[in-house]
């Protein structure tokens, strides 16, 4: 009797126990750009992390458990990242706390990270543990290799100094802020190596609006190529400067962010021809995959509703593949324990959407898989033009090249 009273009772706790293990969600915290000049990517971004976050679900969540993403605007601005992810952490206590989107908005959330000892998967910044060494941050971005600031432009240059004949001089500029700094670090490393001659090397106030005289003064210097190391405001208003001064240069770009973001493709128009700039992953690449494909289509359907970027190219299949990193370390480890969270991370190869990925010793991918990309044949300023391949060519590296350079910039604009 005393034995079938223990199995009712043990039977009942198993009814009583399981609801709340559904209640009691696997939490990442995050901050995200959601208004700001970083917003039209950062909300890209989120779609994809919440198309990431149902499929979990309903595959039955992480270690039996549900998924929540717990998130805030940033505002594009890095002073609101240490207060924001200090809610995460000690008000909100996350399970699990990851990037937002951006180098200037990933470096500031270091220290914060570093104080509570955790473990940190980061989405798109650039060699920003480079200055910490921090040994449990993890960058999820095509640069790196052990000098992640040269990666970002290496196509770059390797596609300027393939001309004939070869350009001589050099022109940079970029925001004075943490991205441009550190692509601005690894160029002169760079220019070095190719033996080019800087003739401009200077930095814009963030709030900068007007860049006419800082296109005026580059073009004083009558460079041969022109790397510009920008976040989206400023990549719109330097490509209208160098259209309205008439910039003659035989190359110009290679850092825009925004360039990616079909938003600001469908602004600018035919003011793209002839820019060289890079990114990450193309469909009509052979990087892409029926699973990148799948997603792709996915968040696609979503899009529109959600007023985000229709094509979703840059940054959301990089959003969905970094969350399926996290799952599969904490999958591995069977748990959120921070240390062996780490160990997992630096020890295993991850499976996503945008391919195979492997961090190296500084937490940066063990192999750079940044693409060199010129635009060409734009006749407008509608959407459906960005879904052909003919304008975005894959200049570099050479097992993806998808077509020839048009060259030089001066008469190819």
């Amino acid at each position: 009797m005393l034995g079938r009273r223990l199995a009712l009772a043990a039977a009942a706790a198993l009814v009583w126990i399981a609801p709340v293990r559904a209640e009691n969600p696997i939490t990442i915290g995050f901050g995200m750009a959601l208004t700001g000049g970083l917003a039209p990517i950062g909300k890209a971004a989120l779609l994809a992390m919440q198309i990431w976050e149902t499929d979990i679900n309903a595959k039955g969540g992480l270690l039996g458990r549900p998924v929540k993403l717990v998130y805030y605007d940033d505002q594009s601005n890095p002073a609101t990242i240490p207060g924001l992810y200090t809610k995460l952490l000690d008000v909100d206590k996350v399970d699990l706390v990851i990037s937002g989107y951006a180098t200037n908005m990933i470096a500031p959330a270091m220290p914060i990270i570093m104080q509570h000892n955790r473990t940190f998967l980061s989405l798109f910044g650039l060699a920003v543990n480079s200055e910490f060494k921090y040994p449990k941050y993890f960058s999820f971005t095509p640069t790196g290799g052990p000098e992640p600031k040269q990666s970002f432009a290496a196509g770059f240059f390797a596609v300027a100094m393939a001309q004939t004949p070869k350009p001589q001089t050099l022109a940079m500029v970029g925001a004075d802020a943490e991205f441009p700094h550190n692509a601005m670090e690894g160029a002169r490393v760079l220019a070095k190596q190719a033996g080019l001659k800087i003739v401009y090397d200077k930095t814009y106030p963030p709030t900068t609006t007007d860049y006419t005289p800082i296109v005026r003064a580059i073009q004083a210097t009558n460079p041969d190529i022109v790397l510009v190391c920008s976040y989206p405001p400023d990549t719109v208003g330097m490509i209208r400067a160098a259209h309205e001064v008439g910039l003659k240069t035989k190359l110009f770009g290679g850092g825009m962010v925004g360039l990616q973001s079909t938003a600001i493709k469908v602004q600018l128009g035919p003011l793209l021809n002839g820019i060289v700039d890079y990114d990450y992953w193309l469909p009509w690449s052979r990087l892409s995959s029926d699973e990148s494909k799948e997603f792709l289509k996915k968040y696609q359907a979503q899009a529109p509703s959600a007023g985000v970027d229709p094509l979703g190219y840059y940054l959301p299949p990089f959003a969905y593949g970094y969350l399926q990193v996290l799952q599969q370390a904490v999958e591995g480890i069977k748990g959120v324990d921070q240390d062996k969270l780490a160990d997992y991370l630096r020890t295993h190869t991850f499976t996503t959407v945008v391919g195979d990925v492997k961090f190296g010793p500084n937490g940066e991918w063990s192999e750079p898989r940044v693409n060199e990309v010129q635009f060409q044949n734009i006749k407008a300023n509608d959407i459906e033009q960005f879904k052909d391949r003919k304008t975005e060519v894959i200049l570099w590296p050479p097992e993806l090249k998808t077509g020839d350079l048009m060259y030089p910039y001066s008469e190819v604009r």
